[in-house]
């Protein structure tokens, strides 16, 4: 039973697959019409399914229920005994437990001398740019994390003067946004919330606006990744960040700028994901406006804002509403060879293979797949959309669809070689 509201519990209970579908959407605080909409479906055939009047469906199906609800594995599901598939959660990385221990530390006494505020500001741009340009980015900075969070910590607490001790807060908090990138889709959801406020707080005590908005960015994605239910606390993390920022705008510096188009895209992304259409293009089209202010060569650190991730952004847009033939026509406008970032490359070429998926070109889908694979293999082991996808197409009628799927699928390691 859930210790909260006492309603039997999907991930320990012998409930029917109906029952655990209704309970998954019903704690996720999705409508059954919004659950309808994003599957294609009539809210009555929702409806019979989770009351039982229909057969449990066939697994390309059964991965869109799971893609929508966000769930954990399809053991959590379907009920299976068996070890369950993950998808929004990838594997646990080898170094996870190392940044764990850094995160959850609690040093007390501090016989180490702390590094300068700008001797850490410049390893953590030098971190950052290790992250973009590797393909197996959370192995390159899971191995430079735990310094770096034992540094910030120790920055902050050995700090003699209040203006030190802003910058040392303001290190800490983009430090800590650092590391929601290497524990975001990792089985450590708790771990990753911790580092959320961490970093929020921090970029709140260093009153450093380009903080702040970073903070705030990482801070609504994880409220709207959360579920439908959450939106709403992501729209206010946006809303607040954008009133604070905005009378900044006119002298800020490029970065601060950034994070403010960053920010106004999260918004739309936001509206996207509840099916609002002009909300979702009106934000995009503020953050466009936005990033034409912004140096043509120039490129976000954290959030990759710029000229040329827009196109990348309207791609997200027309997938999230579910806009297949939108998808592809943005993908087509978009050019990803000008995204410098591996992983952010990676993560584009999975939206242009979902936006193909939508549009019926599975064949496009598994091909561009094959890309994002060749940009960062290990963004694509982690993403949810990819895996879906991947598993759906290699139970495709066409051999030659199950094959290049199947060959992928054990290259990111949903299946054994």
């Amino acid at each position: 039973m859930s210790a909260e509201d006492g309603t039997p519990d999907p991930y320990s209970e012998p409930l029917a697959f109906g029952q655990r579908m209704q309970l998954l959407r019903e704690r996720r605080g999705m409508p059954r019409t919004v659950l309808a909409g994003l599957l294609g479906m009539s809210p009555s055939w929702v409806k019979q399914l989770e009351y039982g009047r229909l057969q449990m469906p066939k697994l390309p199906v059964i991965l869109r229920i799971a893609e929508a609800l966000r769930v954990r594995s399809l053991a959590d599901l379907t009920g299976t005994q068996q070890p369950g598939l993950e998808l929004f959660i990838g594997p646990g990385h080898r170094r996870l437990p190392a940044v764990a221990a850094a995160v959850n530390a609690f040093p007390v006494h501090a016989d180490t001398e702390a590094p300068r505020p700008g001797h850490l500001a410049a390893r953590l741009a030098h971190a950052w740019r290790a992250r973009h340009q590797a393909p197996n980015h959370r192995e390159v900075i899971g191995q430079l994390l735990p310094d770096l969070i034992r540094g910030a910590q120790l920055a902050v607490r050995q700090a003699t003067s209040a203006c030190e001790r802003r910058a040392a807060q303001a290190v800490l908090s983009e430090v800590y946004s650092l590391t929601q990138f290497f524990v975001a889709y990792q089985p450590e959801s708790s771990l990753l919330w911790r580092v959320a406020d961490r970093g929020m707080v921090a970029a709140q005590e260093s009153e450093d606006p380009h903080a702040i908005g970073v903070a705030a960015w990482l801070s609504a994605q994880a409220h709207r990744d959360s579920g439908p239910a959450h939106f709403d606390a992501a729209d206010d993390v946006n809303r607040a960040t954008l009133e604070y920022l905005t009378p900044l705008l006119p002298d800020a510096s490029d970065d601060v700028l950034a994070i403010t188009g960053a920010l106004e895209f999260e918004a739309g992304y936001t509206a996207a994901r509840r099916g609002d259409t002009g909300s979702a293009w009106g934000w995009w089209d503020k953050a466009r406006g936005k990033a034409s202010r912004l140096p043509t060569g120039y490129y976000h650190p954290v959030t990759s804002f710029s000229q040329a991730i827009m196109g990348a952004h309207a791609v997200t847009v027309a997938v999230e509403l579910h806009a297949g033939g939108e998808s592809v026509r943005q993908a087509a406008a978009a050019d990803a060879i000008t995204i410098p970032s591996r992983p952010r490359r990676a993560r584009h070429r999975i939206e242009e293979a979902r936006g193909y998926q939508l549009d019926g070109q599975s064949e496009a889908a598994l091909a561009t797949l094959d890309k994002a694979y060749e940009a960062a293999p290990e963004t694509i082991r982690y993403n949810g959309y990819a895996r879906r996808i991947v598993l759906e197409e290699a139970e495709a009628k066409s051999p030659q669809r199950r094959r290049r799927a199947s060959e992928l699928a054990v290259k990111i390691g949903l299946l054994a070689a």
